[in-house]
């Protein structure tokens, strides 16, 4: 009896050593799966990558298949990790299917993200390097991913924005053109010579030579506001040179209208005295 017990025990302790030996095997092999594997789609995204600035293709097509197929060789990995462990790859596909399911209920938002890059890509409403102003946010367009296009705001601010919203929503492109219209509007006060304002101004926006010349720039009397006469200036320039002319023009215009006399409006009241106070 004794030696039936020891028998037993021995066999019980070289299965445990032969069942180590076999895990430790497999966790060594899966490990070597794992870093040899990030190794190589590293590479493989790195020459994908290289391939696609070479051919020349457009930077938001780029990062969106260079973020897809890096997505796709991870899933690839954890796979081929999880058979080296020993887990048989087709019951491991089987409960990941069922597990996709789940998850995929779960996040349907970031399907539907992953539909609006798509959609983005396809029909293209903007594209890496442009200025666009969504419901929210605006900024410059760094990277579109598939789930999220990343913008960089003029304050050097990193937003990321659901590809969903911007596929379904309202998006002002600003680069998408390559000229702009800028329109200022200057209050005089009352009793100014507008013809002596329309000149003056005509003149600072003639001397400008960022301003185009077809369409020719306008000037106009707007509006007979409470407290001013309003007159509005219209000009095009190159996309680029928007802001730098508009804050340009402002200062200008407030030097020479000061040199020239022509008076800005303050807020007033006019009281009325009857004969009896």
């Amino acid at each position: 009896m004794e030696n039936l017990t020891k028998i037993d025990i021995n066999q019980t302790i070289s299965t445990l050593i032969d069942s180590g030996a076999t895990l430790g095997t497999n966790i060594i092999k899966a490990a070597l799966v794992f870093f040899i594997g990030r190794f190589i789609v590293k590479m493989v995204n790195k020459l994908v990558r290289n391939i696609m600035e070479k051919r020349n293709i457009d930077p938001s097509v780029k990062s969106f298949i260079g973020s897809l197929i890096y997505i796709l060789l991870m899933i690839l990995l954890i796979v081929s990790v999880v058979g080296a462990l020993g887990v048989q790859t087709t019951s491991f596909a089987a409960l990941l299917a069922s597990a996709g399911v789940a998850i995929g209920m779960a996040l349907s938002g970031n399907l539907q993200n992953f539909a609006g890059g798509l959609v983005i890509l396809l029909f293209k409403p903007y594209k890496v390097g442009d200025f666009i102003e969504t419901q929210t946010q605006s900024g410059t367009v760094h990277e579109i991913q598939i789930f999220h296009t990343i913008l960089t705001t003029p304050d050097n601010k990193v937003i990321y924005v659901p590809n969903g919203s911007l596929s379904s929503g309202v998006i002002v492109n600003y680069s998408h053109q390559l000229t702009r219209r800028v329109e200022w509007t200057f209050g005089v006060e009352y009793g100014e010579d507008y013809e002596k304002v329309r000149t003056v101004l005509a003149g600072i926006l003639k001397k400008d030579t960022r301003i185009l010349t077809d369409p020719a720039p306008y000037v106009a009397l707007k509006a007979l506001d409470a407290s001013s006469v309003n007159v509005t200036a219209r000009v095009w320039v190159n996309s680029n040179d928007y802001w730098d002319v508009y804050f340009d023009i402002n200062k200008t215009v407030y030097k020479v209208f000061n040199e020239q006399g022509i008076n800005f409006p303050f807020p007033q009241l006019t009281v009325h005295r009857g004969k009896n106070d």
